[in-house]
């Protein structure tokens, strides 16, 4: 009985305990349930989501990256190399990314030598894109990706280069750090030496650095070449002697042009104090200019033979006509011309020859004013140019119906309006030219230019046959004369204006020719401004940087004698001088 009862409790307790059965099942369904849908997901993103997700990845490391194009090449007319471009390579981070520890800014900054204090600014940005330097030598680079330092790149581009320095800067110009033309050529024709950028699709990973490029969108187009009608072999004569004659006459500037009179080509232009492009700290605004086309100055007495040429075309004078210069000065309204000495009675050759003012003066004088102003007009003074150098300027000559008859005679020897070298040379290539004026050109032209007639060619002879005698040896630029060639030419030297007047003590030297005079085929214009020390005349000063530059230039480009052996004696006298 007793066991009976305990029995039935025992099996009462076993009823009382709770049942697990359901709570496991629940848990089991649960868990069965969460993998279901893992291994769904996982399927759902590896087959059939893969291209999405693909897409969204490639939005957080694909990036369009532009590629640099190479700018066109600069080559003078016979295909030598001014300016060009070579492959470098600049320096970029994610500030993001780049630990600027002390380690990492002192070897950087060491290599790319740089400020540290400006580098740890550069890489405290909130920016992902900085540049830390551009365009570094090809050893840095090679430095710089040996750190291996994350968030750290090199991005190709492109650095102008200039192989003939400071002889052709004024010419050739330069280009900034985003490879756009600031000065000279470079700037004049940017759009045509500019390429065309390409793009490409690359990926980069975490720290910035690609590492792998998906596809190219546009290749870059580099840009076109252009040619000059500069001769490398003129330039670097011209700048020798006229730096050397700078540097002689403790002058402040000078320039010198050449000009080829059949077809109006520039082959020479430089200018003194010149800059070094290569040098961004040489890039001085004094040294930028191009004097040759942008300073103006009044030319003084050469202008005098296009003063005679204005009176020849009327029928007026003649070479032989006689003109009465004494006592050596005349009065003009108010104010006196006046010569360096009484010449007496001369004939219109002398007055070139001695460059009596006397005698421009009453030439001049002789004509209407308006005759003289459109002989000077049609010469291209007043006017630009046209070479589509940048600033180049178009000088000055006052109307006609403003001018006095001192102004009328003063502007018959250069004072009253003012011109710059280039202008100065191109109304020279009308002479040289047998009377037609020709466009200027800093291109080399493939076909000849249609010129304009400006005087007659009997006119444009006698002037010439007339400069013959200023380089002569009773002239006033035997230290012109070139040996073994005819040369014609005009000397110049001009009070230089300042305020309140003209200065007493500074004066501008030039001279104005061409060769060989019996059928001209270089034009060089010479100025030099302010020379110090007692020699200041044209003829003493410039003549002989002519004579220098433009004996080498006639026998570089072949052209034959056209003197006599046996009227060659002034030139062993000079020679000998030398």
């Amino acid at each position: 009985m007793a066991n009976r009862k305990k029995k039935k409790a025992q099996q009462a307790e076993i009823i009382r305990q709770p049942s697990y059965r359901a709570r496991r099942y629940t848990v089991l369904a649960v868990m069965a349930l969460a993998y279901v849908s893992l291994i769904w997901q996982s399927v759902d993103r590896q087959v059939f989501e893969t291209a999405f997700l693909q897409e969204q990845g490639e939005r957080r490391y694909l990036r369009t990256m532009k590629v640099s194009a190479s700018r066109g090449m600069i080559t003078d007319r016979n295909g030598e190399p001014l300016s060009i471009s070579t492959p470098v390579k600049s320096v970029v981070a994610n500030p993001r990314v780049v630990k600027s520890d002390n380690q990492t800014i002192g070897a950087l900054a060491s290599i790319l030598d740089l400020n540290p204090d400006r580098l740890r600014r550069q890489l405290s940005s909130d920016r992902s894109f900085v540049y830390l330097k551009r365009r570094i030598n090809p050893d840095q680079a090679e430095k710089v990706a040996a750190l291996e330092i994350k968030g750290l790149d090199l991005l190709s581009e492109y650095r102008r280069f200039y192989p003939s320095g400071e002889v052709m800067s004024h010419i050739v110009g330069f280009t900034n750090i985003d490879d756009q033309g600031q000065e000279g050529m470079e700037l004049a024709y940017d759009q045509w030496l500019s390429g065309t950028p390409g793009a490409k699709r690359v990926i980069k990973d975490g720290s910035g650095r690609v590492v792998n490029q998906v596809e190219n969108i546009q290749s870059p187009a580099p840009g076109k070449d252009l040619t000059l009608s500069i001769d490398r072999r003129l330039q670097f004569l011209a700048y020798r002697e006229l730096k050397a004659a700078v540097a002689k006459h403790r002058a402040r500037s000078g320039s010198v042009v050449i000009l080829d009179a059949q077809n109006g080509e520039i082959l020479a232009m430089v200018n003194s104090p010149a800059y070094n492009p290569n040098d961004l700290q040489d890039r001085r605004s004094s040294k930028l200019r191009n004097r040759s086309v942008t300073d103006v100055f009044e030319p003084g007495s050469t202008i005098k033979p296009f003063a005679v040429a204005a009176a020849m075309e009327q029928g007026k004078f003649r070479p032989t006509t006689p003109i009465d210069v004494s006592p050596g000065y005349m009065k003009v309204g108010r104010y006196l011309v006046r010569d360096h000495r009484n010449y007496g009675m001369i004939d219109v050759a002398t007055v070139l020859r001695k460059s009596s003012n006397v005698g421009a003066s009453k030439i001049a004088l002789s004509m209407p004013p308006e005759t003289l102003w459109q002989l000077y007009t049609k010469l291209g003074f007043g006017s630009s140019p046209e070479s589509l150098f940048p600033g180049e300027s178009s000088g000055r000559l006052p109307h006609f119906s403003d001018w006095s008859s001192f102004e009328q005679a003063t502007l018959s020897f250069g004072y009253g309006l003012s011109v710059t070298p280039l202008q100065l040379a191109r109304a020279y290539a009308v002479l040289a030219n047998h009377g037609e004026r020709l466009p200027v050109s800093l291109l080399k032209q493939d076909q000849q230019p249609v010129g304009e007639r400006v005087l007659r060619q009997s006119t444009a002879r006698s002037v010439v046959a007339m400069l013959e005698s200023v380089v002569s040896r009773d002239g006033s630029a035997p230290l012109a004369a070139v040996p073994g060639y005819r040369v014609a030419g005009k000397t110049g030297t001009a009070k230089k204006s300042v305020a309140g007047g003209y200065a007493e003590d500074k004066y501008l030297s030039l001279f104005v020719g061409m060769a060989p005079a019996t059928r001209p085929r270089l034009v060089m214009a010479v100025f030099i401004d302010e020379p110090g020390g007692e020699e200041y005349y044209g003829g003493v000063v410039a003549g002989p940087v002519f004579s220098k530059v433009m004996s080498g230039a006639l026998r570089l480009m072949n052209i034959p004698p056209d003197k006599p052996w046996h009227d060659d004696k002034l030139m062993a006298r000079l020679g000998e001088q030398e």
